[in-house]
């Protein structure tokens, strides 16, 4: 009989077992870090942080599970306000999250953080416009891009089977104990327990990798009473002051370890469908860090999969293709909006970082066990056939079939879809460009196979 939490996060599928949750979604945070500025390892820190404190306040093991997730999946949401948070700010999205994370409490350092980091670099007058628009309509700006992202967060967490307790805990990440938090502005123990200790934790470890554990500890500190529940923050004075607390949060072997801390009598194992909605819950989150990306990761997955069948791959091999092919631009958490929303020409900086975001889906992927064997597939997505592709330079002797498929699908799916710097193309122009790559960028049986499908 399954465990009755189990029960909960409806995993009640008879088919074998691939990997465990716990294993997945670890190596997946690494790239929500990606996308929120933050070092790489900070959602495992954080939610091995507000797992020991769980351990220390005696919390039962179902408790314990839903602040592990909540934690460890409370920035699902965050690629969603990326694009505005560009646009407003007229900055790198990534880094003025990061950055602003590390300011302290109240308007001034608030307000200071905004003239100093909003358009630098950009000519005066869009800076000042820029700024007047913040300082006019602050509150709601910031109001809106919180509730963005607690909101999408939620529902990405709904996606990934979780249930309400794990997705009302991402949506309460930044109400404060105060009340003077946001979206909802909840007060005390209206916030979920999981919330509180994921904002604790969060807190904890931007400060520890900023500036060490004794910075952490000051600002968790300050924050009692106004940010942080009180009885918390002592619990975390309590933990973090126990021998190996900082060097084990820090240790390279962390993902085991953390892997280690989700209750044992609650672990759930993976099958081959919550495997596929594990991957288009990452392709929504991949999705959402631009307008004008919405739906494309599961249009190339669905494109890949009838191109794969056409051209005969095995019915077997189908899924991890379709897999791979969602999952191609994950490695796009890792570019600035700045560059992903560009409507002209990129410079040479620019361009090498947005090429950046195929190494980066090679890495991501080649941390999860069961998409390790398509990593270097899905990340060979802009290879191609005559070697002028990247990141590595492959020609056509060297680029599997399975790759080749996804780049015909991705093609086509970016010609016939909006962009910053075009509108979409219809279909025919949009075969008419990809046929004149024929044997230089793409393969020609899958071009065909392509014209016949849309035929």
């Amino acid at each position: 009989m399954r465990h009755a939490f189990a029960q909960e996060f409806q995993i009640d599928r008879p088919t074998m077992a691939t990997t465990s949750l716990s294993e997945i979604l670890g190596a997946f945070s690494y790239a929500l870090d990606l996308t929120e500025g933050q070092p790489a390892g900070h959602s495992l820190r954080a939610c091995w942080i507000a797992s020991q404190i769980a351990l220390a306040l005696g919390l039962p093991a179902a408790e314990r599970r839903t602040i592990y997730y909540a934690t460890l999946l409370k920035d699902l949401g965050c690629s969603s306000n990326a694009a505005r948070i560009s646009e407003l700010y007229l900055a790198d999205d990534r880094a003025f999250k990061h950055e602003f994370k590390l300011i302290g409490q109240g308007l001034g350092p608030t307000l200071g953080f905004v003239f100093r980091k909003t358009g630098a670099g950009e000519p005066l007058s869009a800076r000042m416009r820029a700024i007047a628009t913040i300082l006019r309509d602050g509150t709601r700006i910031a109001t809106d891009l919180i509730q963005t992202r607690c909101t999408r967060g939620a529902t990405i967490a709904r996606q990934l089977r979780f249930p309400e307790s794990v997705a009302g805990a991402i949506a309460a990440l930044d109400e404060h104990w105060d009340g003077g938090g946001k979206p909802l502005g909840l007060a005390g123990h209206a916030i979920p327990l999981p919330a509180r200790l994921a904002l604790l934790a969060q807190i904890a470890d931007v400060f520890q990798m900023a500036a060490g554990p004794e910075a952490a500890l000051a600002e968790v500190q300050a924050r009692r009473g106004t940010w942080l529940d009180p009885e918390l923050v002592d619990a975390f004075v309590r933990v973090c002051a126990q021998p190996g607390f900082w060097s084990h949060c820090n240790d390279p072997a962390l993902e085991l370890h953390v892997r280690a801390l989700e209750p044992e009598e609650a672990r759930v194992a993976v099958d081959e469908d919550y495997l596929d909605d594990i991957a288009d819950a990452f392709g929504a989150v991949i999705d959402a860090k631009s307008p004008y990306t919405g739906g494309h990761s599961c249009r190339v997955g669905r494109y890949a999969t009838a191109l794969g069948r056409a051209m005969g791959v095995a019915e077997g091999d189908l899924r991890g293709l379709r897999r791979a092919a969602v999952l191609h631009d994950v490695g796009k958490l890792a570019v600035s909006s700045r560059v992903l929303e560009k409507p002209g020409k990129l410079d040479d900086t620019e361009w090498v970082e947005m090429r950046s975001h195929a190494s980066h889906t090679t890495e991501i992927l080649s941390r999860i066990g069961p998409l390790r064997d398509m990593a270097a597939v899905a990340g060979a997505h802009h290879e191609r056939l005559d070697g002028t592709g990247y990141p590595l330079g492959l020609d056509h002797s060297l680029i599997a079939t399975e790759a080749r498929i996804i780049s015909v699908a991705d093609f086509y799916d970016a010609l016939t879809a909006d962009r910053p710097y075009r509108a979409a193309m219809p279909v025919e122009r949009a075969l008419a460009i990809m046929g004149g790559e024929v044997g230089k960028a793409i393969d020609g049986a899958c071009f065909e196979a392509l014209r016949a499908m849309v035929a």
